[in-house]
């Protein structure tokens, strides 16, 4: 039997952290490759009204991206701007979806067996360990600057950047994936990549063969053993094909992923 699941996500938290462009019908595709069926689907946003009445361009283009979500099943829920004078007679806009997310997601879990949070802030702990306590599976889907503490206590983390399709070009079948190093000995030029290779939770793997000549950098030059152990503190995204050797599995054609192409 199916798990019944629930999506919640703090599109501006996934925004500012990473996940510009990503695909709303990759996240449901990925939410159903864990054995569920989707009940319901919440995105919830900023709105600035003024600034949409004042401008119908920006309002146009809001509102596509609105469009987008919907098409693909998301209940769209807007939080109002408020706009503040700090000391400094400067104005500081604020939209915090925060408290209607963790509420609908505690009332609307009644219904559910598992629930896929889309957010970094570790705002949600609280929210996970009640969910949790209720017995609903939680699982998480972040990009950069994610509270370490909330991916603690998840039941399983999906880096975006990692998930196939989401962000990025689109995959259109290619075997290109990404990852980052979690084993590098720097001094004899090679490592070991994390990487989700698919959808499905059992996907993930970090087992992937990666050697100092098979990557470059940025700039397409080739990675010194300085740099290569840098990839491993910072965890720098890598693009690669997979391959296998001697039944081994290997990443081939690496490169490093820059902000351009996400």
């Amino acid at each position: 039997m199916k798990l019944k699941a629930g999506i919640f996500l703090d599109i501006e938290n996934l925004i500012r952290s990473g996940g510009y462009g990503m695909r709303f019908k990759v996240i449901r595709q990925l939410v159903e490759a864990q054995d569920t069926v989707i009940l319901r689907a919440n995105a919830y946003l900023a709105i600035n009204k003024a600034q949409e009445e004042a401008d119908y361009e920006i309002h146009k283009r809001r509102e596509r991206y609105r469009e987008t979500a919907r098409r693909e099943g998301f209940h769209i829920v807007l939080k109002d701007v408020k706009i503040f004078t700090n000391e400094d007679g400067m104005s500081v806009y604020k939209a915090n979806s925060d408290m209607d997310l963790a509420v609908d997601a505690i009332l609307q879990s009644v219904n559910l067996d598992y629930v896929l949070l889309g957010s970094g802030d570790g705002d949600f702990i609280r929210v996970v360990r009640a969910l949790q306590d209720t017995g609903r599976r939680v699982d998480l889907l972040s990009f950069d600057n994610t509270s370490g503490e909330l991916v603690k206590e998840v039941d399983h983390h999906f880096n975006g950047f990692l998930v196939p399709g989401l962000v990025g070009p689109a995959e259109n079948g290619t075997n290109r994936f990404r990852g980052y190093l979690h084993n590098c000995v720097a001094e004899k030029g090679y490592g070991f990549l994390t990487s989700q290779v698919g959808l499905k939770r059992s996907d993930a793997r970090d087992d992937i063969f990666l050697h100092i000549r098979s990557i470059t950098n940025r700039a397409g030059m080739p990675v010194s053993n300085e740099e290569f152990q840098t990839f491993e503190q910072t965890r720098t995204i890598i693009e690669f094909e997979l391959g296998f050797k001697d039944g081994r599995a290997i990443a081939i054609n690496a490169n490093e992923f820059t902000l351009n192409d996400r």
